[in-house]
């Protein structure tokens, strides 16, 4: 059996090639090992040791009240196997990081809503959109996040029109933007999960970002550790 942690990876049917290969590079880089989850495969929680949420599409509005709009791009089938993953994650005790879509998902999968037209609410955030750090963060004293990052304001990439509105339950605000928008959540309680708005897998060579990755290995290092010492259960294995 590997000592490396396994990731069960959510990712798009239609994008899912290209995004989830530097996911999986980034979860290597930090101790783990990826395995790609996608509607209409099969999904095993008991065989990986934590979960990532991955970017994508806009999430449908009929799972927080939202309005539709007719221009979004959605992708229900997906929604449905994400919004099941977080819960299922979180009643077997899995780590969970949600990137951008993500993150927005962990908020909705825990009762939350989202602004979806985020930068109307927050005209005075900085409207960038790149895979560059060219946007500026500001985190939370004493969050999860300022521990395993640091607490200095930290520069990352925007490639999002949605935010998070109202916290889903058990979830803080772990970084705003300048003008006030959600840009990270966490949740208060064990187990371990992070919602980043941004995408830090582009963001591999900074030691911040990085940090992230590793969080989430550490926290399924432990969960398979734990699960060892479980009488009748068997660690997860590729």
């Amino acid at each position: 059996m590997s000592t490396r942690p396994v990731i069960g990876v959510t990712v798009s049917r239609r994008s899912g090639w290209r995004m989830f290969p530097l996911i999986a590079l980034n979860v290597w880089l930090a101790g783990g090992q990826a395995r790609r989850w996608q509607a209409g495969g099969a999904v095993d929680m008991g065989a990986v040791d934590g979960v990532i949420i991955g970017g994508g599409d806009d999430i449908s509005p009929d799972l927080y009240g939202g309005r539709i709009v007719t221009s979004a791009r959605l992708d229900p089938a997906r929604d449905a196997l994400e919004r099941g993953v977080v819960l299922d994650a979180f009643a077997q005790g899995r780590p969970v990081l949600g990137i951008c879509r993500g993150s927005q998902m962990l908020n909705i999968a825990l009762g939350g809503t989202l602004h979806q037209d985020a930068y109307a609410t927050y005209d005075a955030s900085d409207h960038k959109r790149t895979i560059l750090p060219r946007k500026l963060v500001h985190l939370e004293p004493d969050t999860r996040l300022a521990r395993l990052a640091g607490a200095a304001p930290m520069k990352v990439n925007a490639l999002h029109s949605q935010a998070v509105d109202r916290l889903g339950a058990g979830l803080r605000v772990a970084a705003r933007d300048q003008g006030g928008m959600v840009q990270a959540i966490e949740r208060v309680e064990e187990p371990f999960a992070l919602g980043v708005q941004w995408h830090p897998e582009h963001l591999f060579y900074a030691r911040r970002q990085m940090g992230i990755f590793r969080a989430l290995v550490v926290a399924a290092r432990a969960c398979r550790a734990q699960a060892a010492q479980l009488p009748g259960v068997d660690a997860a294995a590729p």
